[in-house]
């Protein structure tokens, strides 16, 4: 069944334009606490409970109180934390035993966009089938509970010192940070008034950057998203590393002290080759965009490689289906699940430090034998319903691209899902064949659009 509101991870979009609007998320809560009172087994007497957190946006604010007002007439009590970081949301629902956690965010998104994600009991994405139940829900009509039914509403005031301990739980106890001085930029975003104290608890010298929320500021010009502040202030700063979250602090770009940047294919594999020291490593899940070097790197560690669809709920999805523990995407989302149940840049810098610190290495020496290929991506305007994938001339295009690469590299051609776009990458050990390889293909691609 296609969805209608639900995305890859929950709903999102502008701010006053549907479905992000006051009354949609209003018929959101409801249907999301009628569903969730169904599935849940509560003893006679006992309501369902869900845990609502959210970044730095202005429409938060907004947004929250519709949540509550929806969830409060279908009979459903709601804790409130205020910002808090998404993988945050995931760990206090699981710890608290609620039947869910919201999340009310747009995650790397510029401030005027907003969105709702959520997390099961378990604190893992909600299962498809809860999450078209919710949706065969939305346009029924809402009939409030009887007055006495109705859910309550209490603030959780300890919230931000749980998730804090819990990071800090995710690093081994016999180490610390002492002697590292690490700049930290949060985005102006959900962990502004978390991952800093983390570090410093743990014992490092700790700036920060981009922990002035105004509502308005978030991702805009710091953060993963725009590593470049971070690279100047860890220069500017002489410090040992940076670290740098999105907006809802879910993922990760790291800068060494000589202002290398570093995404989350090199930090995936940090991660994995310290975890490689001391016992086997079962086999790590990356994407269709996962550079090609870092599958190369776990090969020489003798670890398997399998790539799943582009986002993190797909990287999620195989993992389990595997079994294994680690995985992530370039973009920075990176999973180690036996660390936590969804992707948490300051639990995944930890893991990078940790890794670090066991093998007594700065971090351009941990990934001495991982050497990125270049990839050149160039995104195709095309015309709605253009079947690219039926088209002889692309496909023998890239056949013949894939010939002449000759193993050293491989053509990845991708729909967006959000644009009219058909984005086609080509990566390769040589950055010149890589570029000149993927404008031929684009520009195939052009003049059958054009002639279509």
């Amino acid at each position: 069944m296609g969805r209608k509101y639900f995305g890859t991870d929950g709903i999102r979009g502008r701010v006053g334009q549907s479905p992000i609007t006051p009354d949609f998320v209003m018929r959101l809560g409801f249907a999301a606490g009628k569903v969730l009172v169904g599935a849940a087994r509560m003893k006679p007497g006992e309501r369902p409970s869900v845990l609502i957190g959210k970044d730095t946006r202005l429409s938060g604010y907004m947004l929250e109180s519709a949540l509550e007002a929806g969830f409060s007439a279908a009979g459903v009590d709601v804790c409130l934390v205020g910002p808090m970081p998404t993988p945050a949301v995931a760990y206090l629902t699981r710890a608290l035993r609620l039947q869910a956690g919201i999340v009310i965010s747009a995650s790397h998104n510029p401030y005027y966009d907003n969105g709702i994600k959520f997390f099961s009991a378990q604190g893992t994405k909600l299962p498809d089938e809860i999450e078209l139940a919710i949706e065969a829900a939305i346009d029924e009509p809402m009939v409030c509970v009887a007055p006495a039914d109705l859910g309550r509403a209490r603030r959780i005031d300890d919230a931000r010192g749980r998730y804090i301990e819990f990071c800090k739980s995710t690093f081994p106890n016999d180490l610390d940070l002492r002697g590292l001085k690490i700049v930290v930029d949060c985005a102006h975003g959900a962990a502004y008034h978390t991952a800093p104290e983390v570090f410093h608890e743990l014992g490092a010298e700790v700036v920060t950057i981009g922990t002035q929320p105004n509502g308005l500021n978030i991702n805009d010009g710091v953060g993963a998203t725009a590593p470049r502040a971070l690279v100047e202030a860890v220069l500017a700063q002489r410090a040992d590393l940076g670290v740098a979250l999105d907006g809802d602090a879910d993922r990760i770009q790291m800068v060494d002290a000589a202002g290398r940047l570093y995404d989350g294919d090199q930090l995936l594999y940090a991660i994995v080759k310290g975890r490689a020291r001391t016992a086997k490593v079962a086999g790590v899940v990356g994407t269709l965009m996962s550079n090609l070097a870092l599958e190369h790197a776990l090969a020489k560690l003798a670890v398997p490689f399998a790539r799943a669809a582009v986002g993190d709920r797909y990287v999620v999805e195989m993992l389990n289906e595997k079994g294994w523990l680690f995985g992530g995407e370039n973009s920075g989302h990176i999973l180690a699940l036996d660390r936590h149940t969804t992707g948490d840049g300051t639990v995944a810098a930890l893991q990078v430090l940790a890794a670090m610190r066991e093998a007594g290495a700065a971090l351009d020496t941990l990934l001495g034998d991982l050497v990125l290929y270049p990839q050149k991506l160039i995104n195709v305007p095309i015309s709605k319903g253009f079947a690219w994938r039926d088209e002889p001339q692309i496909q023998q295009a890239v056949a013949a691209t894939e010939a002449a690469l000759a193993g050293r590299g491989r053509v990845l051609l991708r729909a967006s899902g959000t644009e009219p776009l058909l984005r086609v990458m080509v990566e390769g050990e040589d950055a010149a064949e890589v570029a000149n390889a993927a404008e031929g293909l684009a520009n195939v691609v052009r003049q059958l659009v054009q002639s279509s």
